[in-house]
């Protein structure tokens, strides 16, 4: 299998309000081990960087003067990436932004989900650790990731970070195909067949933090029933 861990800066928050890409980057993995090979590539938005989105990256308006266009990467991202399944972080805010660029170059181009299908590993994060902060820095803590070397948000260490991040969170698991059979209407692809384990997965103890938000939700389930909860209850008797 070949997949794809994607990551993308841009201008701002909304592709409604016309903001564009500024990086690309993309790193291969292939039966899920790193190849080696990646895609990075910085872009000319023809407009200017939103002062929070400066901040957050550490990329100036001045930059990206001398940069190509998304015009002139297209060919060479749609050959890297072509039929491929993207991991990425947030899926629906990347592939909207990635969407607008390839209407832009012209209607031939279509869109990502004719070309690839998609995994987001935030939509993954939240069902298995429900109630927490499920943020790439938040998922490297709580699963070991090093990302001592991100001070800013940066495609490719991102898109590193992440590959990392989703080989610990699925560690010693493997998906048949036949368990992958539809996708959502972003085009993100949805398990509805069983999860085959080769191995016994990694156990992770929670830590102090992720134990005081449990007896929280408990505190709230307790008052919310008037008594103790079932969750409660349970608790106590294992």
């Amino acid at each position: 299998m070949r997949q794809i861990v994607l990551d993308t800066e841009t201008t701002g928050l909304e592709v409604r309000q016309g903001h564009r890409l500024i990086e690309i980057a993309c790193v291969e993995l292939i039966e899920r081990r790193p190849s080696g090979q990646h895609y990075q590539t910085y872009l000319n938005p023809e407009r200017a960087i939103d002062e929070g989105a400066r901040e957050v990256t550490g990329i100036a308006d001045e930059f990206l003067l001398d940069k190509p266009l998304f015009a002139d990467v297209v060919e060479e991202f749609l050959a890297f990436v072509d039929g491929a399944e993207l991991i990425i972080h947030n899926a629906t805010f990347d592939i909207g932004f990635l969407d607008a660029e390839l209407a832009r170059v012209g209607e031939r181009y279509g869109r990502m989900a004719d070309r690839c299908t998609v995994l987001d590993t935030l939509a993954m994060a939240r069902e298995r650790y429900p109630g927490q902060r499920n943020s790439l820095d938040a998922l490297c803590k709580r699963l070991g990731v090093d990302n001592s070397a991100r001070d800013l948000h940066g495609g490719l260490i991102d898109a590193q970070l992440l590959a990392d991040v989703y080989l610990a969170m699925t560690s010693g698991q493997v998906v048949l195909d036949l368990g992958f059979q539809g996708a959502n209407d972003n085009g993100v692809r949805v398990a509805t067949g069983p999860v085959v384990l080769s191995r016994r997965p990694r156990v992770l103890p929670a830590n102090a933090e992720e134990i005081d938000a449990h007896i929280r939700r408990l505190d709230a389930l307790d008052k919310s029933v008037g008594g103790q909860s079932v969750w409660r209850r349970q608790e106590f008797d294992a």
